[in-house]
């Protein structure tokens, strides 16, 4: 009986462990998003214009204006590009395809212009760092080490450059529901 409880225990521990190491992770990525941005959305769904509705997974307050992010936690070296069907992801030995993600966040971009009035929007499927791009990342690809390169964050004491967007944001926040 000793013996069998301590392999549940361990069992246990292990499960436990893997769980909040997920967790640590999703924990970091959403501090990511958050540091390029005055304000975050994630996991919600909005109005796509024809009377469905389109899940987004993050969606940034950021200097430049509103950007849809839809985000792929993907581990391995990724063949992709802004033309072909499917996109390849190699890990070790594994082999396995997702359709190009492009066409799903123009139809996203297209919907949060819809209700953000005036204010820029533009869009990123952002991959983890632990994915690689030999032969170049398509069009709005980013990896998520690589976004406050793009999307510089606000100076500490002074009041975030997207503010001036605040309107169009609490608008669109306005139609947006939990996912």
């Amino acid at each position: 009986v000793g013996v069998m409880l301590v392999a549940l225990l361990a069992v246990a521990f292990a499960w436990a462990y893997r769980r909040w190491g997920r967790f640590r992770a999703r924990k970091q990525t959403v501090r990511s998003f958050e540091s390029v941005s005055a304000a975050v959305l994630r996991d919600v769904v909005i109005p796509d214009g024809s009377g469905g509705q389109l899940h987004i997974d993050f969606l940034l307050l950021t200097a430049r204006g509103l950007l849809v992010v839809d985000y792929r936690d993907v581990e391995g070296v990724v063949f992709g590009g802004e033309h072909m069907r499917e996109w390849a992801v190699m890990d070790g030995s594994e082999r396995s395809t997702f359709l190009n993600p492009l066409e799903a966040l123009y139809d996203r971009i297209a919907a949060v212009k819809l209700l953000a009035g005036e204010a820029p929007v533009d869009g990123r499927i952002v991959f983890t760092s632990r994915s690689k791009f030999p032969k170049g990342r398509p069009p709005r690809v980013l990896r998520l080490d690589l976004l406050e390169g793009e999307y510089p964050p606000g100076v500490p004491g002074t009041t975030h450059p997207a503010e001036r967007y605040r309107a169009a944001w609490d608008q669109l926040a306005a139609q947006a529901e939990p996912s």
